[in-house]
């Protein structure tokens, strides 16, 4: 099939057809996937055979939109292409599909998981490509894995390995880091630039006012609700939090509540109890969390959305708790004794949220037109469906034929259930397709997914960067499509929103400054950085590996976060696949149970799962047992322990934090200790 590029397509191409590592910048819809779909196609044609393409995005749902929408159409026929993600089973096998197929589509872990490992069939080189194609390519900073892998890439480039792969970056917004100056915002320009290995950045020149056509920009409003004159609901729940504060002891955090900032304070003491093994600390601080949320929720959707899910979390801790301490007892009289109350409030129409009826009037005017279609972006997922169930409550929104959805990610969170990459694809498509025309979405509908066009756009009540407010806008597509932004007058998310209107200022500035700069600055430029992002990575590298060395496995100790019952060693650790920690000492078993059956939606090649792994003593939740190669293993997440080194105890997010060198799973060797009888 044809590929037909527009004029300006065809102008930001030009340099990758000539074989520089370049980044497009286009605007959201403007058509950059195809581009690079052009870009692929030339390159292998060129190539004769020898060529071989990875596209990496940093969702999984791209994974089959690109292939479905873009690369099987035009390439299919000619070339092999494939799509892998996380939910393929192909995964297992990535560096066989490498050799076996032309155009690789797949997240970016899969192709780092495979430039990381050490078993010879798993294990693939930077050089087995010719074409790199990375979209949403300004995620390639800090510690992200597009730049883990880039950062190799220039690593091997600096060492003159030959055969690395060209670069192709596709971005609509590259953003300012923060930016208030603009020297800070073309600095930033050049990282991401110094970090793609960039020869430059383009976008178009002299077809602009055919880009603007094509892509037209909606009208922005910003639609200012009156200020809550009462909220009894909420000083309710202030007064509770006060309660508590007064039992820790420490009155002086009363402070910010209902905030982020707040949110920050209570993680911070819970992880401080969980150290100090003052559970009173830990546990107030868990409850503090969850009236915090509510208080957000509050300040975002219905009350009743705000005490439910309160209640919603008494009634599961409740149920859970086997033996309840003096604290556990105090947290619940606080919650039952003001129930009562808190739900007559909720219930008072009088002093409901004042945003919801601005919304509510975007709506039905906005849905008198005829085939109206649009997206509602809110901070959390709580939120979503809570708007959810307020729309679907609303006689007027239902009499204006609005049909309504979520679509949140499918990150795995502890606070709120996510959705399966299956769930979000029926969504969308259902969208696509007419069925329903309103999605209540987080961030996860800002940036790459297909959703089809729009014209009605509100950002409600969100405090983000000048990248969001960019992507969420660029899915106003459809002609006279508005761009809202509900907010309570002087509020903090009308001065954010003013904010990222001048970064955005800011940031063509800089793009357009870096694109003047004579190449001989640029070259040199870039290098630099290169060489400072270099070092910084080296002496990373290196405190880590120190740090590792020093702290023997035998003195590195793990207790359950809950109650701080000492459970292993970290000698009693071994890696399996590099990525699961499972406790291969037989004697462990004393010290948790399993319950219950996890389900996961997808295979995998050497393992399945089994039960939740729990503390026998408190019911801790630990990690889940995995049936490795028919036997049961417990598999254990680092974040629900604390961990005692020599330095003294800390709290780990992830296992690749805990500074101490843990061995290799050997099946063979486990199943001799275990299982002697075999």
């Amino acid at each position: 099939m044809q590929i037909d590029l527009r004029d300006y397509q065809w102008e930001v191409v030009q340099p990758a057809l000539q074989g520089k590592n370049i980044i497009i910048w286009l605007p959201t819809g403007g058509g950059k996937t195809r581009a690079a779909v052009f870009v692929t196609r030339y390159h292998l044609e060129t190539r004769e055979g020898e060529g071989k393409v990875a596209v990496l995005v940093n969702k999984v749902a791209l994974v089959n939109q690109h292939y479905e929408n873009e690369f099987k159409p035009f390439l299919k026929s000619t070339y092999k292409v494939v799509p892998i993600s996380g939910d393929s089973e192909l995964k297992e096998h990535f560096a066989h599909v490498v050799r076996k197929n032309q155009v690789i589509i797949c997240t970016a872990q899969i192709l780092q998981n495979a430039l990381n490992s050490t078993e010879e069939e798993k294990h693939v080189d930077l050089t087995d490509f010719s074409l790199l194609i990375i979209d949403e390519c300004h995620h390639t900073q800090k510690d992200g894995v597009y730049n883990k892998i880039m950062g190799l890439y220039i690593k091997e480039k600096q060492h003159h390995t030959r055969g690395l792969p060209q670069i192709l970056g596709l971005t609509a917004s590259p953003g300012t880091d923060g930016a208030n100056t603009f020297e800070h915002a073309k600095k930033h320009i050049l990282q991401i630039c110094a970090n793609m290995d960039a020869a430059m950045i383009t976008s178009s020149k002299d077809c602009t006012k055919q880009l603007e056509d094509i892509v037209p920009q909606p009208v922005k409003r910003y639609d200012i609700t009156e200020e809550r004159k009462q909220d009894p609901f909420g000083d309710r729940i202030k007064k509770m939090m006060r309660t508590i504060h007064c039992h820790l002891d420490e009155p002086s955090i009363t402070g910010g509540l209902g905030s982020q900032i707040y949110e920050q304070t209570v993680v911070e003491m819970e992880k401080e109890g969980a150290i100090n093994a003052d559970r009173k600390k830990r546990v107030c601080a868990l409850h503090l969390r969850k009236y915090n949320d509510s208080l957000l929720i509050n300040d975002t959707v219905r009350m009743i959305d705000a005490f439910e899910y309160l209640a919603e979390f008494y009634s599961n801790e409740e149920k859970s708790k086997v033996v309840l301490d003096q604290t556990d007892q105090f947290l619940f009289r606080v919650f039952n004794d003001n129930k009562p109350n808190l739900r007559t409030l909720a219930l008072n129409k009088e002093y409901e949220n004042p945003k919801l009826n601005t919304l509510e009037k975007i709506l039905l005017e906005r849905f008198k037109l005829s085939n109206s279609r649009g997206i509602i972006f809110t901070k959390t997922r709580q939120s979503t469906h809570a708007m959810l169930g307020w729309i679907r409550s609303r006689v007027q929104l239902l009499e204006a034929k609005i049909k309504a959805e979520c679509l949140t990610g499918a990150g795995v969170s502890s606070q709120t259930k996510h959705m399966t990459q299956q769930e979000q694809q029926d969504v969308i498509l259902k969208f696509r397709e007419g069925i329903i025309n309103l999605l209540v979405a987080t961030s996860v509908a800002e940036e790459g997914l297909d959703i089809r066009e729009c014209n009605v756009i509100i950002r409600y009540g969100l405090i983000t960067n000048e990248i969001a407010m960019v992507q969420a806008r660029g899915r106003a597509r459809a002609a006279d499509s508005t761009y809202s932004v509900v907010a309570e007058q002087g509020g903090r998310e009308i001065q954010r929103e003013y904010t990222n209107e001048y970064r955005e200022k800011l940031m063509k500035r800089a793009i357009e400054a870096v694109q003047d700069m004579p190449q001989t600055d640029y070259l040199k430029a870039i290098q630099e950085l290169q060489m400072e992002g270099i070092v910084r990575r080296k002496m990373k590298e290196q405190n880590h590996n120190a740090a590792r060395m020093e702290n023997v496995p035998e003195a590195v100790r793990f207790f359950c976060r809950n109650c701080n019952e000492a459970v292993c060693h970290a000698s009693d650790i071994r890696t399996i696949e590099g990525m699961h920690h499972v406790n291969v000492n037989p004697i462990f078993q004393i010290y948790y149970k399993v319950s219950g059956q996890i389900h996961l939606p997808r295979k995998f090649e050497d393992w399945k799962p089994g039960g939740t792994v729990s503390c026998q003593k408190c019911g801790q939740v630990w990690g889940m047992q995995m049936i490795y190669k028919s036997v049961p293993i417990p598999s254990l997440c680092i974040k629900n322990f604390v961990v005692e080194l020599p330095s003294g105890k800390r709290t780990f997010k992830q296992w690749k934090g805990v500074p101490c060198q843990i061995e290799e799973f050997k099946f063979v060797e486990f199943c001799n200790a275990n299982f002697p009888d075999l």
